[in-house]
């Protein structure tokens, strides 16, 4: 049946208050409109569905019928739109980020604990993955955006802006002291145990590139899942590890984490956002990328 949203928009208010004036009021319009309104509805339908009474008008039995159903649906739209301004306002909402470990070192807390302070409503899932993994969470719409070091390789679908550096150092535990007395090759570095990320993620790829650039075989004896897995493994003597500086605390002694300067500093590593190119991001989450992309460094080409 043609029966305009109108119609049942006006029958909804008018059965819901159980009054023609109170559903005028509502709509922001006059009870002979209303009164029209229901009149036109009920000849669409073929029957009464109100009927007046000392208390004011009643709903008929085929007008209770009809307002169970409508009541869901205008229940439900009132239910939507009380959300999508909850959302403009970031009273509510929900981000969701893959970040590497890596990444985690960077600005990227900083900025969520200044936008949880701005908005503390917008709950915040932050995932950790492998850049490779985390690349796949974002093309498969698990994640609005994900933060990870570069070396990954960038699918077609996906764009990346740079966001911020980060700069790591070998480390070693007591048993390999002999590294921190002075400032050491590459080349010497490698004589011992080395720690790395497991294949396929990107630092496990930016360090077999920087061993290479200076002639040398990167074969890592000891491989871990996150870099946060570093430190314990180089506190144990396992071998020497390279970390982000921000994960250093307190003293070498204290610690039994011993930071190894290099004669060539290893290079600052950059971190990306990565979004998909198509999929547009909730108002929360535009937020946040935006926040993250305040005064970072950019680089096209990515």
């Amino acid at each position: 049946m043609n029966i305009s949203y109108d119609s049942y928009r006006v029958f909804y208010y008018a059965a819901k208050f159980r009054s023609f004036s109170q559903a005028a009021a509502a709509l922001y319009s006059n009870q002979p409109n209303v009164t029209r309104m229901i009149r036109k509805l009920e000849s669409a339908l073929g029957c009464a569905l109100f009927f007046r009474s000392p208390q004011g008008v009643r709903l008929t039995p085929e007008g209770e019928k009809l307002y169970t159903h409508i009541a869901v649906a205008f229940e439900s739209i009132e239910a939507g739109e009380e959300e999508v301004l909850s959302d403009q306002s970031l009273q509510s909402g929900i981000v969701h980020i893959a970040a590497s470990s890596l990444a985690l070192r960077t600005r990227l807390l900083q900025v969520l604990a200044r936008y949880r302070r701005a908005y503390p409503h917008v709950r915040i899932c932050l995932t950790n993955h492998s850049a490779s993994h985390g690349l796949a969470a974002v093309q498969n719409g698990l994640a609005d955006f994900a933060i990870l070091a570069e070396g990954a390789s960038v699918p077609d679908s996906l764009t990346a802006q740079k966001i911020d550096e980060i700069q790591e150092i070998p480390i070693c535990g007591p048993a390999f002291l002999e590294l921190t007395e002075e400032p050491v090759s590459l080349k010497r570095l490698a004589d011992y145990p080395i720690i790395s990320l497991t294949v396929g993620t990107s630092s496990h790829d930016f360090y077999a590139e920087l061993f290479l650039r200076h002639g040398l075989s990167f074969s890592p004896d000891v491989e871990v899942e996150t870099t946060a897995q570093v430190p314990p493994v180089v506190q144990s003597d396992l071998g020497v590890g390279f970390v982000p500086r921000e994960m250093l605390y307190g003293t070498p002694e204290a610690s039994g984490i011993y930071p190894i300067t290099l004669e060539e500093p290893i290079p600052a590593r950059s971190v990306f956002l990565f979004q998909r190119k198509t999929q547009p991001l909730s108002i929360a989450a535009k937020k946040l990328r935006q926040m993250l992309l305040e005064d970072a460094p950019q680089e096209s080409g990515k």
